[in-house]
């Protein structure tokens, strides 16, 4: 092997390298995120049920007439019209992400 094959073995082992860990991290951060997420869908089932309550009218309701402590003393983002709505829709969006995702790695993978 001449010099110049030599240095294009070294830059392609060290491209496929970096490109490896790169992938090592992504998968990394990808399974605490998805750890970190299996642990909160009973949140978002809580939430969903929340959403659809008499309690969440009540609250609501009390809130609009201020029955309520202060913002500073209870925050209630989950008593906005949309934010329990939003947050599901952007679950929805990406489990469907997810899962074009998986198909298109599971195909390139067969």
């Amino acid at each position: 092997m001449d010099r110049m094959d030599k240095q294009e073995q070294i830059g392609r082992i060290r491209l496929m390298e970096e490109k490896m860990r790169n992938a090592v991290n992504a998968l990394s951060a990808l399974t605490a995120a998805l750890d970190n997420y299996d642990e909160a869908r009973a949140d978002f089932r809580d939430l969903a049920a929340y959403s659809e309550s008499a309690d969440w009218r009540q609250d609501f309701e009390d809130d609009e007439a201020g029955k309520l402590p202060s913002v500073e003393e209870l925050p209630r983002g989950v008593l906005s019209e949309d934010g329990i709505f939003d947050l599901l829709e952007l679950e929805r969006d990406l489990l469907c992400r997810m899962a074009e995702t998986a198909g298109e790695r599971m195909e390139e993978t067969v």
